[in-house]
């Protein structure tokens, strides 16, 4: 699934499918085997919560929307917070690791994500409402760039493995918010406020393994002081700066990167923002409009460890892209021919689209030869790629106020996978970011 993804992650998955041994004073293990088995079990955990604040949300929209009197347009703008978010707080996560250390930066943005899931619930207004998840989804954001810093750093020698884990965890989150919500809804008297809420649980037990790992110093040598080296977040604002600024922008390969991530991001967030909505007006009921998310969802568990391995045995990645976008059309006919009759086959054909996430990941990492060129064009295609898939939510929600319908918000996904289909054969040119200009 559409994991929002970091600057370093790119990094992370390049070292996966190629190990290489640690530069001296690079990253180290964590000091103890025991430090180490709650390390594993705080990112497990960490990563279970990245996504919650957002697919909780979708299949609870409409009783949302009724309560707090919140019209579609202003919901178009509610399922355009995530990218929003992600792009403008993620740039603060390396200053802030710099200063503090990567995992005390983690430990407060989970903080930040229980006390915002807790305290939308208590919103009785729609300003409140966004103040309150744009404060969760603040934490989310750091926490997606710093926690694959610290898998590199603390498990050089298992970046896959952990990484792995963390990819799992992420995907499990998603789906299993998606899945759960309505049915725990239900169990605790039927209120939004109570489903929404409740996820501030997970988040807080979340945050007491990292509470102690801050407190131990495993943040990294900036909370300890007994190391020199800079952590991946240093290293990569080191890296922009010392790099012109205007090279990259006029790259045609960064610029085609980063309008594939930015539309399939789009495609995601509609389909965790807008998804329930659509299969809850064509008459499916609110826990299996939920349940059909999650299916969606899921299909980035087993996919984003097949498509990376593919993808890196072709020279042209273009014809992936392909195959996605086909997977990605049919499903929208689909939903707009049959909604509710083939309602787990548009699923299941949308997840499959959904999963452009991870191959954009690993297309960063082969059309560059160096690290500094994958952190590069891993910060410029994820931070504009969100800039742009800012709209899209929005625009859903503006048709479908004013159409009354979703035959013209369909019509828009549709065509948003055009683009992505263009960008995405153009970005998987076997070329390097380092032989332009």
């Amino acid at each position: 699934m559409h994991t929002p993804p970091s600057d370093d992650l790119a990094t992370s998955e390049t070292a996966a499918s190629a190990p290489r041994p640690a530069e001296p004073g690079g990253p180290r293990r964590a000091a103890s085997p025991w430090r180490g088995r709650v390390m594993a079990a705080g990112l497990m955990l960490a990563a279970l919560n990245l996504r919650p604040a957002v697919t909780s949300l979708g299949p609870l929209l409409e009783e949302v929307r009724d309560d707090l009197g919140m019209s579609g347009t202003v919901a178009g703008v509610l399922t355009s917070v995530p990218a929003a978010c992600f792009a403008l707080f993620g740039l603060t996560a390396p200053r802030l690791a710099r200063r503090w250390g990567p995992g005390a930066i983690v430990c407060a943005g989970l903080a930040a994500i229980a006390t915002g899931l807790l305290l939308r619930p208590f919103a009785g207004g729609t300003v409140v409402f966004l103040a309150a998840s744009a404060l969760a989804l603040a934490g989310i954001a750091v926490s997606n760039i710093l926690m694959p810093v610290i898998v590199k750093r603390w498990f050089p020698d298992r970046v896959g493995a952990m990484t792995g884990l963390y990819s799992m965890g992420l995907s499990l989150g998603t789906a299993a918010a998606a899945a759960a919500t309505v049915p725990m809804t239900d169990a605790l008297g039927g209120s939004w406020r109570s489903g929404l809420g409740v996820w501030a649980l997970l988040a807080a037990v979340a945050l007491v393994p990292w509470l102690f790992l801050a407190r131990a110093g495993a943040s990294g040598p900036e909370a300890g002081g007994t190391d020199t080296d800079a952590p991946a977040a240093a290293e990569t604002a080191a890296a922009l700066a010392d790099t012109p600024a205007m090279r990259i922008t006029r790259s045609p390969l960064a610029w085609a990167m980063a309008v594939f991530f930015g539309f399939q991001a789009t495609a995601a967030y509609i389909s965790m923002g807008w998804m329930p909505q659509i299969f809850r007006d064509a008459g499916v009921s609110a826990s299996t409009s939920g349940l059909l998310l999650a299916v969606m969802m899921a299909m980035g568990v087993p996919l984003a460890f097949v498509l990376p391995r593919i993808a890196a045995r072709l020279r042209h990645q273009g014809v992936l892209v392909v195959i996605l976008g086909v997977f990605g059309l049919t499903g929208y006919a689909g939903l707009w021919l049959a909604p509710a009759e083939g309602a787990w086959a548009w699923a299941v054909l949308l997840g499959i689209a959904n999963c452009a996430f991870p191959l954009a990941l690993t297309m960063i990492g082969m059309r560059t030869r160096t690290h500094t060129g994958v952190v590069r064009l891993s910060a410029f295609a994820q931070s504009v790629g969100y800039l742009l898939s800012i709209p899209g939510p929005l625009l859903v929600g503006v048709l479908y106020q004013h159409s009354g319908g979703w035959g013209q918000p369909l019509a828009l996904m549709a065509g948003f996978m055009v683009p992505q289909i263009v960008a995405g054969v153009l970005a998987g040119r076997d070329r390097h970011l380092e032989d332009e200009g």
